[in-house]
């Protein structure tokens, strides 16, 4: 399973979307927007009456947490629940006009380490709602080993972490479990300190949000807190990963949803994004990690275990100043798919020779294949050779193969035949050869 992170905007959308599908007793306004700076803000509320009408709430969504212990949600100008529409936009514009500090990690109330500094770029923004402590509850669902595994608490809040041993209750199901059985057994399992008011609302609450965040195929989905004020429910803050395997038949489902760089980390290159969507609109698995493009050994490793394996090798062998990426394609991925991902790793190794004037190396490398059909995915990466041949020649690439699996011996003659055909220096090796033994002979 793949995860990707989405913004709070994101998945309010995605479950306000199928609400009624999973929460059929319960009420949602779902009025929130999501705005880059003030004047988007005032924009907006032309059409949605509700953000010049309410008390507002405003905060970054830019994938991080304790925001309110980084003094990054504004809820109160005087006191609690009095923020106007020309504060909330002044807020947004003072906070997107500049670098932000902002802390992960806190010993109490004081920051530790160092912060990560960026601009804020998305801020989302909602109605105030009037509340107490006693109506906040948790409730987050991810898989744990071959298990799905739902969290459910009576209290809520930035203090969950601190107190999770004691206040929260877990419950796993296998991937086998009915429905009737999931309802049973969180109905069972509803925390003690559960207002006698809310029990049976929260634990009904609790099983739509368990199946909705199984079918919507989200691989993590944390609610922190909701307000439960008899049958209406705001959700006051949510994270939530989704499951990009998926991504090809949830298009309905999700929308237009958006995976974001995290605050404080550098923006992914177009090649980087280019894999991902490919990679979401596929049942294979394609993915790329540059780690440093001007270095002069490439990989292209079918298999997850398999692409560790070989990084590893290369550390040690080599060091990790002469490793460009990380990566691997994996799950039976088309012809066409191969000849894409092999394509992007191609321009990217041939847009500079190696400084030290050395050749350049790509190792094509994997495991035994189990399903993926070797000579399939060869024939996607000679198209791409014959497209990037003679850039290849120009920096001087050696590429070395060492792969088993279906049809193996007529991917590895093909491949041969080939880049003999185009005058580039290969190495072929079928699974008699140990699985880094080419690493060894590329480095020599």
């Amino acid at each position: 399973m793949a995860q990707k992170a989405i913004r709070e905007y994101d998945a309010k959308s995605i479950l306000a979307k199928h609400w009624d599908k999973y929460f059929p007793d319960f009420t949602y306004a779902y009025e929130t927007v999501m705005v880059q700076n003030g004047s988007e803000l005032k924009e907006a509320a032309k059409t949605a009456s509700w953000i010049k009408d309410k008390k507002l709430v405003a905060k970054p969504d830019m994938l991080f947490g304790k925001r309110g212990m980084n003094d990054l949600v504004l809820f109160r100008d005087k006191k609690p629940g009095d923020v106007s529409l020309s504060k909330a936009a002044s807020w947004i514009d003072e906070k997107a006009s500049g670098n932000q500090s902002v802390y992960f990690s806190f010993d109490g109330d004081k920051p530790t380490g160092e912060p990560s500094v960026d601009k804020l770029t998305n801020f989302i923004v909602e109605p105030f709602t009037p509340h107490t402590d006693a109506e906040e509850y948790y409730v987050s669902a991810t898989c744990v080993g071959d298990d799905d595994v739902i969290y459910m608490s009576a209290e809520g809040g930035i203090a969950i972490e601190e107190n999770w041993d004691e206040k929260v209750i877990e419950v796993a199901f296998p991937i086998t479990a009915t429905e009737d059985e999931i309802a049973k057994k969180i109905r069972a399992s509803v925390p003690k300190d559960v207002a006698d008011k809310d029990k049976a609302n929260f634990a009904e609450f609790c099983i739509g949000f368990f199946k909705a965040y199984r079918e919507l195929n989200f691989a993590y989905l944390e609610i922190n807190p909701f307000v439960m004020q008899d049958t209406k429910v705001e959700l006051l803050d949510m994270v939530a990963k989704l499951d990009d395997t998926a991504g090809f038949m949830m298009v309905e489902e999700w929308g237009d949803v958006e995976y974001p760089t995290a605050f404080g980390m550098e923006a992914k290159s177009p090649e980087v994004e280019a894999i991902e969507e490919a990679d979401a609109k596929t049942g294979a698995s394609l993915k790329l990690t540059l780690l440093k493009p001007e270095a002069r050994i490439w990989t292209m490793v079918a298999g997850g275990g398999a692409s560790v394996v070989y990084a590893d090798t290369i550390a040690d062998m080599a060091g990790i100043d002469d490793l460009a990426n990380y990566g691997e394609y994996s799950g039976g991925p088309t012809t066409g798919e191969t000849k894409f991902y092999a394509e992007t790793l191609l321009d990217l190794m041939t847009r500079e020779k190696d400084p030290q004037g050395r050749g350049k190396v790509m190792i094509i490398g994997g495991a035994i294949a189990n399903f993926t059909d070797v000579a399939k995915t060869f024939t996607g990466i000679i198209q791409a050779f014959e497209i990037y041949a003679e850039k290849m020649k120009a920096v001087d690439l050696k590429i070395y193969v060492r792969r088993g699996g279906p049809n193996y011996e007529k991917g590895l003659k093909d491949i041969k035949e080939a880049a003999d055909k185009l005058g580039l220096y290969i190495e072929v090796y079928g699974p008699e050869t140990h699985v880094t033994d080419i690493v060894r002979m590329a480095l020599a």
